[in-house]
This record gives C-alpha cells, structure tokens and sequence, in this order.
C-alpha cells in the first residue's frame, strides 16, 4: 500500500504537466476518431486492479479485473472511472464504453492507450450526454504481468491517463 502511495504522489506531481501535454499529443492512427471532436478531456489518478487466476495454460497469471480513478479538471475532482468502463461525471452524466483500438504505452510499465466505442449514455443531459468516443492517452504506469502465487489474489498498481472526450461533428 505504501508503495501505491508513493507512486500516486508522484503521478498527481506530474498531472499538471500531463495535462498541458494532452491537448499536444499525437494520436496513434488506430486511436483516431475520424469526424469527432473534442468535448472533454479530463486527467484520471487512481490504481488498474488484477486478480490471480489460472490462465488458458492452467498457470497462475495477472488478469485485469477493473479501473478505479478520480477524474480531474485544472486539479479539481469533477467524476470517476470504473468498471465497466465507466466514466461518471459530477453532473450526473455517465458513459459506458467498449475497446475499439489500442496502443502501446510510452514504456514498459504503461498500461496501453486505447479507443473506446461509447455503448451507453446514463444520467440525462450532461457534459457526456453527446459523447461516442473515449480516447485513453498520456498513460503512466498501471500495468502488472507475470506469475502469482494464490488464485483470488488482488494487486493494485497506480496508474495515470488522459481521456478525451468526443462527439460526431
């Protein structure tokens, strides 16, 4: 837990940063949403949760079991990101989505950037009332591979994104 901490520290250090660079970043082609544009981006911080389980082979291994993250705008905390994927902004508007593309992540320890299709709009007319496509970019750490001990395990591993927002023009 200490070292979730520490990391997160120093992830919600960079977040400022991060940010400035999301509206810079160039998106991979397999993440771009042709005909969209930007409505929102908003700077996650929170942990990608894994669980052991036997993999196709029968070996324990990590599997990816759901996102927790405070979502941020200019450093304040407006929703949150969860299973699902789920995306819930503080005005009540919430988006569901499905993956559609990927990239790698800038190192080894980044989790992917992904396109996420939107299959669900909730809560009525808010900030993601409009939106069709999430973008995860910019991401910093989160990922977790390789063997683990006991079925039913649970590992946290801190990470941070950016996700963009976007709507049909």
């Amino acid at each position: 837990m200490r070292v979730i901490s520490s990391l997160s520290l120093l992830l919600l250090l960079g977040a400022l940063t991060i940010q400035a660079d999301a509206a810079e970043t160039t998106i991979p082609d397999a993440l771009v949403a042709a005909g969209e544009k930007p409505v929102l981006t908003l700077h996650a911080e929170g942990a990608q949760v894994y669980e052991c389980k036997a993999a196709a082979d029968g070996k324990l291994a990590w599997a990816f079991r759901e996102p927790i993250a405070t979502l941020f705008t200019d450093g304040k905390t407006v929703g949150r990101h969860y299973a699902g994927p789920n995306w819930e902004h503080q005005d009540g508007s919430i988006v569901g989505g499905r993956v559609q593309g990927t990239a790698i992540g800038a190192t080894d320890n980044d989790i992917p950037w992904l396109k996420l299709a939107v299959v669900s709009h909730r809560g009525g007319q808010g900030v993601l009332s409009d939106v069709t496509t999430v973008q995860r970019i910019n991401t910093a750490g989160g990922k977790l591979e390789g063997a683990c001990e006991t079925a039913g395990q649970f590992r946290s591993v801190a990470y941070a994104a950016d996700y963009v927002f976007l709507k049909k023009e």
